[in-house]
């Protein structure tokens, strides 16, 4: 009988999961790059402060333009991400952004060996890079990138056609 009990749970899970996982996935980190594209919107640009640091081709952009680029796609992609419009385009130029903040702000300048480097595994200030919660964000948005927003999205509807039945004489 509990056999039979976990049998039907895991089903329902299992029928859930396709709506309820990438719905999870897009509210979150929707959030999050809502907030940092509002922060960078009403912050002060310090993007030329590391501008050399960019990866090619960001690098060769004044700080300004990858400035704006960041607030938008940042905004942007998170307003797609809630929504389910566009998602797979939306998680492919956030991650993306990811990619290149991580490379420029959140990875380790210097370092000497992989003990010094997974010291950079971490949320914190104190040195050695801070490239825990991007890596977190770059896993969370590659099964958006390709797999799409999921049933909960407006994606789906644009997609969902009903079946056509021929007229009846």
């Amino acid at each position: 009988m509990k056999t039979l009990h976990r049998v039907a749970l895991r089903d329902r899970l299992d029928r859930l999961a396709p709506w309820i996982a990438p719905l999870g996935l897009r509210l979150l980190l929707a959030w999050e790059y809502l907030e940092s594209g509002r922060e960078k919107l009403h912050g002060q640009n310090w993007f030329g402060d590391l501008q050399q640091a960019f990866p090619f081709p960001f690098d060769q952009l004044p700080a300004s333009v990858n400035w704006q680029l960041a607030i938008g796609f940042e905004l942007v992609g998170a307003i797609c991400l809630l929504l389910g419009l566009g998602t797979r385009l939306a998680a492919g130029s956030l991650l993306v952004l990811t990619v290149v903040a991580t490379w420029a702000v959140h990875w380790p300048m210097h370092w000497n060996g992989l003990g010094e480097l997974w010291q950079g595994y971490a949320i914190t200030d104190q040195g050695f890079g801070n490239f825990k919660l991007p890596l977190l964000f770059m896993a969370m948005l590659l099964p958006l990138a390709l797999q799409g927003a999921g049933p909960l999205s407006i994606d789906h509807l644009l997609r969902w056609r009903p079946e056509r039945r021929p007229a009846t004489a």
